[in-house]
């Protein structure tokens, strides 16, 4: 990737011209009317062109799956690939599409899990998955534990902005070493969630404890936020750990 020097008080510091390091975004909500992200197929292409501007070369999608909100399928969501492909080709965007899924940690999910029925992942077998932002579900561990016996690799979705882990890094820290991969969000290190979010994707980073970075853009104001994220101190520390991104 190239990158130019900024100077930054007495010292420099790097900052990154786009996100190619990374080439391969693997957590956004791009898909057209099947979630809370993009609303229609017009604004699914504007942001897969925004992606592109900030040099990415594969999206790999992920709508939400909640038992009570987003009863999405593997059936839905592959057709709605299928759209967006058409109409990318169409409109002459260079851009590989995929698609996985965000799992709600939610009793449906277990059940999935228990019935072996299909859950949409992407590389080799990670599973995304994501819990309430305020409250620990009480099944957490043996969730993971159930993910992993059936030969999932999950992968824990923002775990920056889950206030239930905050003042307990101990804790999360001690998820990674079990084996969860860690999705940071991009936005997190400007600060766009809470400056809590920015201080433990901060965390995160300094501790290696990073796996994928995600940008899980749902509409064009993300995509508008992660230029910013190019001017991070942090991105280039995020970049230089071993995430997995470019392997997809």
């Amino acid at each position: 990737m190239k990158k130019f020097l900024q100077s930054l008080f007495k010292g420099e510091s790097v900052m990154e011209e786009s996100f190619s390091a990374l080439g391969v975004d693997m957590h956004s909500h791009i898909l057209p009317g099947i979630d809370d992200g993009s609303e229609s197929l017009e604004r699914s292409l504007e942001l897969v062109q925004a992606m592109k501007e900030l040099g990415y070369r594969k999206l790999i999608m992920t709508p939400h799956i909640m038992s009570d909100f987003y009863k999405n399928t593997p059936e839905i969501i592959r057709e709605r690939l299928a759209l967006l492909r058409e109409a990318v080709e169409q409109a002459g965007i260079e851009m590989e599409l995929d698609c996985a899924a965000e799992h709600y940690l939610d009793e449906g999910f277990l059940d999935k899990l228990e019935k072996d029925e299909e859950l949409l992942t992407f590389g080799d077998n990670y599973l995304l998955f994501e819990t309430s932002f305020l409250n620990e579900p009480l099944n957490l561990r043996e969730a993971i534990f159930k993910m992993r016996s059936k030969g999932y690799k999950p992968v824990l979705a923002h775990p920056e902005r889950y206030n239930y882990f905050y003042g307990k890094f101990d804790e999360l820290a001690e998820l990674w070493k079990q084996g969860v991969l860690f999705q940071p969000n991009l936005n997190s290190l400007t600060g766009y969630y809470s400056p809590a979010a920015k201080a433990m994707a901060e965390k995160l980073i300094d501790n290696g404890m990073v796996d994928f970075l995600g940008s899980d853009v749902h509409g064009l104001k993300h995509t508008d936020s992660l230029s910013r994220v190019l001017a991070s101190k942090y991105l280039p520390k995020a970049l230089s750990l071993a995430v997995r991104n470019n392997q997809l």
